[in-house]
């Protein structure tokens, strides 16, 4: 698992680095979800997800606001949840998820960031099939065994508990999110350094220099996209 949260810890500071772009998709992000059910997240937890990884990125209130807003008063936009799947240089596997009002227009984007950057496009399961759906949660200011302890006492599963770089990391299925959360939130943690509903991959492949540097362009093609709000893989993060 160490590896999988250096590819986490990279593409959480690449993101960190482009705040305006990252703003902007949360904002969508938070609108879909809103119109979804209730714009509150007491009762909407698709929508308590969403504000939870936009806090670790320090999303701006009136963002927020702005995006809850939109969702309940006029805004009619619609959006389609699109999932892409594709080869990278060396047969990486990537995977590319989407939020668009226009499903042509992303589609045309996505297949067009692949093809110019060494990779190719697969079809539905060609890649999914190799990645685990996973909450990961990160926390300050608690041990390894104190942060075991906490889970256990709070009957809690997770499917494993690391400790990286002074923080603890929990790894846990997607429907035990919140439950991790509100069990450290009890135990006194008001802030989280990661908080991701991700996809992780089951195993990892490494990239000599060349490969490495197409494969970056390839991401960075991906996630420049206006529509596109991730981008996981199965390629090591560098040392």
């Amino acid at each position: 698992m160490g590896r999988k949260w250096n590819n986490i810890k990279e593409k959480k500071a690449s993101k960190d680095a482009n705040t305006s772009r990252i703003y902007a998709k949360f904002g969508v992000e938070i609108y879909v979800a809103a119109k979804k059910g209730e714009p509150d997240p007491e009762s909407n937890r698709a929508l308590k997800v969403v504000l939870e990884r936009a806090k670790t990125y320090n999303v701006p209130r009136a963002i927020i606001d702005r995006a809850l807003d939109k969702a309940k008063g006029s805004g009619e936009e619609t959006y389609d949840e699109l999932r892409y799947e594709g080869f990278g240089p060396n047969g990486a596997m990537v995977i590319v998820d989407a939020l668009t009002n226009n499903v042509n227009r992303t589609a045309s984007s996505v297949r067009a960031a692949f093809t110019k950057n060494g990779g190719s496009m697969g079809v539905n399961g060609s890649v999914s099939y190799m990645f685990d759906a996973t909450a990961v949660i990160g926390l300050e200011g608690k041990s390894l065994e104190e942060a075991m302890e906490i889970l256990m006492e709070a009957d809690v599963d997770a499917r494993d508990i690391l400790e990286e770089d002074e923080a603890i990391v929990v790894y846990a299925d997607p429907d035990q999110f919140h439950a991790v959360q509100e069990a450290f939130q009890q135990a006194g943690v008001s802030d989280f350094t990661v908080a991701e509903l991700t996809m992780l991959p089951q195993t990892e492949v490494a990239l000599d220099a060349e490969a490495q540097t197409q494969f970056d362009k390839l991401i960075d093609a991906l996630e420049d996209l206006e529509d596109v709000q991730q981008v996981y893989h199965n390629v090591e993060a560098e040392e």
